[in-house]
């Protein structure tokens, strides 16, 4: 197995349970943020769509112009773009070769560049941010009125569920 199929197949293990906690936000609840500088739940969805999205502009070009936020509707809709940008990135991992893996990417927000590393490093870097960001979103779930799903193991509001 490729290193790029090792994260294609953790991407296809992961899509779904980041799709159980945004399907866990309430519609009211996208505008709950903890604190006020903390980004709001529809910010985080917005940012993990972003996040899938330069996983794609890199395999492609080995370059991300850094999207902090993609905008959506509704929670529906949310969803439904954060689903397509996984099924994006899986795709794209399953042609990617161990060149292109291994070659030069820039991660650049705005005009800046930011990193200069791998192709490799930088994709590492953007999933585990996405988890991270999940687990932002996971703790805004009770303050706004909803369930914790269970991710790893069972939460105190649902079981263990087989993944």
């Amino acid at each position: 197995m490729s290193r790029p199929e090792f994260l294609q197949g953790l991407l296809g293990q992961e899509r779904g349970l980041f799709r159980k906690v945004v399907e866990a936000v309430t519609e009211d609840g996208l505008e709950y943020r903890p604190e006020p500088r903390s980004r709001c739940a529809r910010e985080l969805i917005e940012h993990l769509i972003g996040h899938n999205l330069n996983l794609v502009e890199l395999l492609e070009s080995g370059v991300i112009h850094h999207r902090n936020h993609v905008p959506f509707g509704s929670l529906e809709e949310g969803a439904a773009r954060l689903d397509d940008s996984f099924v994006a990135v899986i795709d794209r991992l399953g042609s990617v070769d161990e060149g292109r893996w291994q070659g030069p990417g820039r991660f650049y927000v705005g005009k800046a560049l930011v990193i200069d590393g791998s192709c490799q490093q930088l994709a590492w870097m953007m999933f585990l941010d996405s988890v991270h960001h999940r687990g932002q979103l996971t703790t805004y779930l009770r303050p706004m009125g909803s369930k914790v799903p269970s991710i790893y193991g069972p939460s105190a509001d649902a079981p263990m569920d087989a993944h």
